[in-house]
């Protein structure tokens, strides 16, 4: 299962794979990431992006189908992950099993940074 965090308040997101979305400050692209958690930590399954630019560039392994590039990002599993909210974007979002709802729905708004993890005993 896997847990966010912010501050003293901990999460459990009832799942053990979720997506990760968000879009790109500047670029205003949408950006995912499929996460899992496995013995060894959080695992990124796959990225997409829905275009390029300003370092969203997508690898040269990415392959391109329906308007969206995707890839295995080559990264071992993961403590945990930290995610910052500036403020002048939109929140994080996060999907389970195909219904999204953004980062504040889990979180208060103002919690800054957020810590997603592995739960303990998961």
């Amino acid at each position: 299962m896997i847990c966010l965090l912010a501050g003293s308040t901990m999460v459990p997101l009832m799942a053990g794979a979720i997506t990760l979305a968000w879009t790109h400050s500047v670029e205003k692209i949408v950006w995912e990431e499929d996460w899992r958690s496995g013995p060894a930590g959080l695992e990124l399954v796959e990225a997409r992006v829905r275009g390029s630019g300003a370092g969203m560039e997508p690898p040269p392994d990415a392959k391109f189908a329906n308007g969206v590039w995707s890839w295995k990002p080559n990264l071992p599993p993961q403590a945990e992950v930290i995610m910052r909210r500036s403020g002048a974007t939109a929140d994080w979002r996060i999907c389970i099993s195909g219904q999204c709802r953004p980062m504040e729905a889990y979180v208060p708004p103002a919690a800054d940074p957020i810590v997603m993890k592995a739960c303990e005993g998961s």
